[in-house]
């Protein structure tokens, strides 16, 4: 375990790791795996994979909680970006985190380098410094250093038992996605809460400098550019 997991769960600190899962097409489509049906009655796809871009696709969000070994997951239908990533966590900690976490000052997330939750992404930064501020939580951070990604707890203790739970199943509509990542549980009791996000993430948004100069975020001493917490601008 990350060190500054092991320190901020024995301070009873909200521990999550996230991340987005594999982009995935919605549609009739083969799935990898296979699933035991009765004999004779094999599920039809389409054999090949090669859709328009008019074809919708399901971008998971996971949060991961340490602690409860509990699962929060946002199903996206527009783009992953650092907006979709912050308003995932902002999911979480409204349906899951705060009840489970009431005297909470401080929540350390651990994330991918890369991606929506990029350590060199703006979008990503603002988004916490918002989020900071609704809350009045300090954020901080840890990414994983480049070529690490598979030490981040989600991917072995929910993604992996998503892919597995519904492995060789057509992932027909939105609402099949949102039902098999429910469903989702290990002998270890990992439970799943799975939510759909129709909301409009567009790309393309430019930050700042001067929207920047009004993050408060403090780098760690080490390796700053990894690690570092974001506090809410009225403290």
């Amino acid at each position: 375990m990350h060190i500054a997991e092991e320190l901020s769960l024995a301070k009873g600190t909200p521990v999550i790791s996230v991340d987005t899962k594999k982009k995935e097409l919605v549609g009739n489509y083969e799935n990898k795996g296979k699933k035991w049906l009765p004999a004779k009655t094999p599920v039809k796809v389409q054999g090949h994979d090669f859709p328009h871009p008019d074809v919708p696709r399901a971008y998971p969000y996971g949060v991961y909680d340490l602690e409860r070994n509990r699962g929060f997951v946002n199903v996206g239908t527009d783009h992953d970006t650092g907006a979709f990533a912050v308003a995932s966590i902002r999911g979480w900690w409204r349906h899951e985190g705060r009840r489970l976490y009431p005297e909470a000052k401080r929540v350390l997330i651990t994330a991918d380098g890369g991606g929506s939750n990029g350590s060199r992404l703006r979008l990503w930064k603002l988004e916490l410094q918002k989020l900071a501020d609704d809350t009045g939580l300090s954020l901080s951070v840890c990414h994983f250093p480049p070529g690490t990604s598979k030490w981040n707890k989600i991917e072995h203790r929910l993604f992996s038992f998503i892919s597995s739970n519904w492995r060789g199943a057509p992932l027909r509509d939105y609402e099949t996605i949102v039902k098999l990542i429910s469903g989702t549980t290990t002998a270890t009791g990992l439970k799943v809460t799975c939510r759909l996000d129709r909301r409009k993430y567009p790309t393309g948004r430019k930050v700042t400098n001067e929207e920047m100069k009004h993050v408060n975020l403090k780098r760690h001493n080490f390796h700053g550019e990894w690690n570092y917490t974001i506090q809410p601008r009225s403290s």
